[in-house]
């Protein structure tokens, strides 16, 4: 049985194949027990009703509205195999995922599905061209119980958000579907630690309780506090984020209060693996030992009373145990993003102290592989949406010559990166279109690979709309302003400084800017600053500089304040038009582009 396997209904089998695949358990001598001790529903002999029921809870993260199979290296997940090998297997698609979902629920009297944010938002066309209501209608379909906010949640404003919860035709583009109308999420969005700054209240429900048959879990959601620092102004306007563990801790504290002993927390924030095989054991060699960032300080800093995490935002795959305030292991899980891992994990209920077992917390991610049937439901869902999509999705606007990695690259610079770069500055540089020097992109707002294969119909090395779409889809407006070269500097070492230190973002830039990045030193002082060169000449901290950036970043987004310092401001198209109008210009089916050489960053390890 192969470690993509899915749970089967024969419990004991299941649980000796997690271990032996490193599974992260506590409590071994409640996990060798008799598999089915917590499910009979009587005693030995006695025939009491058991104390105890198995409560299944499914759990995803970070979807992104990728219904369709994520293309090139995005739509995999690293796998390691016995002899310590990696794979790459083919994931995701929501055809897939709801047959997963599906096929796992099966034989559980008790089985819940959450969600930890960013199921919308930075969507590939399919979904995005709609805000989003082709994702949402299939989480429906999908029976998903309850979602946090994540960031992207905000991408259009706390007013779009209240429309995808609760229904509505969209106020500027109306209805999609003639005589439909959008009838919302049939399951809550959480955002307790958002708050409007006017009323001070939560802006949806902080918190719901899932019920069956007695049996109570309360479910907490809340998104990262730096929210801000990642969304446009816009979208978080009017609004106040608030600390993650305060937030749960207080609402936890409500819950218990009202009887609700059994709490989940859907935190869209994240950690770091050692390994990114979704298979690894963060456990080893001891609890929680193989992962660190964000999330781990929230973990052990949540209330007690809290018995999950299910978390997200990093698009990382990891189930781990990290110690709760009182030095308890609690499970902490994240299922990668867009589709691609789903996690089961088994919460037993106590009946009479109507709290869960931390002791018998189990906890798997399983591959949502391509190799088994697909929900048909979904693929109607797909092809409805698609039809509408078509005459905008299909239309070509270049040609490539081999895969141009943005999201799956593995080093600081992006070779698709350079191309987005370039496209900026060329369209930009006329003096009146702003007469910008030098463009930068941030590494975030790159949401895929342009892939060489055909996505449909059109031919292999053929960017459509909907390719391009994929990879840029905000369709932010382009915007070119004054800075000195000392702010350039400063933006620079604020890649890998201040709120960017731990995980630095690398700005992607324009063609005649070089510096070398020493990632062997620390703080700001990895950029190299005597190595700075725009167009072979280093920078003047006194002189001024026409500079070409996406809004986001010109209002100082990703925590690059010195972008935010910028004067003289010229609007442009949109990022998406600008990357479109390059491709046609710079490409043709006998001379498609090549991926550029991501050579303008000099990185020393």
């Amino acid at each position: 049985m192969s470690a993509t396997s899915h749970p089967q209904k024969n419990r004991a089998p299941r649980r000796v194949l997690a271990a032996a695949a490193g599974l992260a358990t506590v409590g071994a001598l409640v996990a060798a027990m008799p598999a089915d001790a917590h499910d009979r529903g009587h005693g030995h002999g006695h025939h009491q009703p058991s104390r105890t029921v198995d409560v299944q809870l499914l759990s995803f993260n970070d979807l992104h509205g990728n219904l369709e199979p994520p293309a090139g290296s995005a739509g995999t997940v690293s796998e390691t195999q016995a002899d310590g090998t990696v794979t790459s297997v083919p994931a995701g698609g929501v055809e897939y995922l709801a047959t997963s979902l599906r096929k796992a629920r099966k034989g559980h009297a008790y089985s819940v599905t959450a969600a930890g944010g960013d199921m919308v938002g930075a969507s590939p066309l399919l979904s995005g061209l709609f805000h989003d209501e082709p994702t949402i209608e299939a989480l429906n379909k999908i029976d998903l119980d309850v979602t946090a906010v994540g960031n992207h949640e905000f991408d259009e404003g706390a007013t779009e958000l209240a429309r995808l919860q609760n229904g509505g035709c969209h106020p500027v583009e109306g209805c999609y579907e003639k005589g439909k109308k959008f009838k919302g999420a049939d399951f809550p969005y959480l955002a307790a630690n958002v708050t409007s700054e006017k009323t001070g209240k939560p802006i949806l429900k902080p918190y719901t309780v899932w019920k069956k048959n007695g049996v109570k879990i309360g479910f907490i959601g809340v998104t990262l506090e730096g929210t801000p620092d990642i969304v446009t102004a816009n979208g978080v306007k009017g609004l106040k984020f608030h600390d993650e563990i305060e937030t749960v801790n207080k609402y936890a504290k409500e819950l218990d209060r009202q009887g609700v002993k059994s709490i989940v927390a859907l935190i869209h924030e994240g950690g770091a693996p050692a390994s990114t095989s979704y298979n690894y054991d963060c456990d080893s060699p001891g609890a929680g030992d193989g992962i660190s960032g964000p999330i781990v300080d929230i973990a052990k800093g949540i209330s007690p009373k809290v018995d999950a995490l299910v978390t997200g935002h990093t698009h990382q795959a990891y189930v781990c145990t990290v110690p709760d305030p009182s030095g308890k292991p609690r499970m902490v899980t994240s299922a990668a993003s867009f589709g691609k891992l789903y996690t089961d994990t088994t919460l037993t209920y106590d009946l009479r102290t109507k709290d869960i077992v931390r002791t018998s917390v189990k906890s798997a991610n399983h591959v949502v592989s391509r190799d088994q049937a697909k929900a048909t439901d979904m693929t109607k869902l797909i092809a409805r949406w698609n039809k509408l999509a078509a005459p905008i999705a299909d239309k070509p606007q270049g040609w490539i010559s081999a895969d141009i990695n943005g999201r799956g690259a593995t080093t600081p610079e992006l070779p698709l990166g350079d191309l987005i770069a370039d496209a900026q500055l060329e369209g930009l540089a006329p003096a009146d279109k702003g007469g910008a020097v030098v463009a930068f992109m941030n590494p975030g707002g790159i949401r895929a690979d342009l892939v060489y294969a055909a996505s449909g119909g059109e031919g292999d090395g053929v960017v459509t709309y909907g390719e391009a779409f994929t990879v840029q889809p905000f369709t932010n407006m382009m915007n070119v302003v004054d800075l000195t070269g000392a702010q350039l500097v400063a933006a620079l070492q604020q890649q890998v400084s201040g709120s960017n230190e731990a995980s630095p973002k690398i700005l992607q830039i324009s063609e005649g800017l070089t510096y070398t990045l020493d990632l062997t030193k620390s703080g700001a002082d990895r950029v190299v600053v005597g190595t700075i060169r725009l167009n072979g000449e280093a920078i003047d901290p006194a002189k001024t500089y026409r500079v070409a950036m996406n809004e986001f970043l010109a209002g100082g987004g990703d925590g690059f304040a010195a972008l935010g310092e910028g004067t003289n401001k010229l609007v442009g198209p949109s990022d998406l038009d600008v990357f479109n109008d390059y491709l046609a210009a710079h490409s043709t089916a006998t001379a498609p582009l090549a991926p550029p050489a991501a050579d303008r960053i000099t990185v020393v390890r």
